[in-house]
């Protein structure tokens, strides 16, 4: 099992960034997907981006292609996600996620067996 801890959520303009961040601590593993997820208020969780921490191959949703980068930090246990051009419609609790061993980057929900407890993002027009 791994241990998530997001941080760096706020409040910002739109068109302001602000840079997430997710540590992982505990049984890690060498060939795991970490992503990123936001769940608006009433609305179900959605993919953002993902990484393969073996391979770095990312994913992105098509509506934060161009404005988000997802990253790995320089200890291989932190993963960013450097949000560009934020929008008000960006506006929800960003989730970090974990998988187990795999190849790939999956993008559903339910592939991430492990979750941070979420950072608000709040973008105002």
């Amino acid at each position: 099992q791994v241990q998530l801890v997001e941080s760096g959520g706020g409040s910002v303009q739109a068109g302001g960034s602000l840079r997430l961040s997710c540590v992982a601590s505990g049984r890690t593993f060498s060939r795991y997907a970490m992503g990123w997820f936001r769940q608006a208020p009433g609305k179900e969780r959605e993919f953002v981006a993902a990484i393969n921490w073996g391979v770095g191959t990312t994913k992105y949703a098509d509506s934060v292609k161009g404005r988000f980068t997802i990253s790995r930090g320089n200890a291989k246990n932190t993963v960013y996600l450097q949000m560009d051009s934020l929008k008000p419609d960006d506006t929800a609790v960003y989730y970090c996620g974990a998988t187990g061993p795999r190849v790939g980057v999956p993008l559903s929900v339910l592939e991430y067996g492990d979750w941070g407890q979420g950072t608000q993002v709040t973008v105002s027009s």
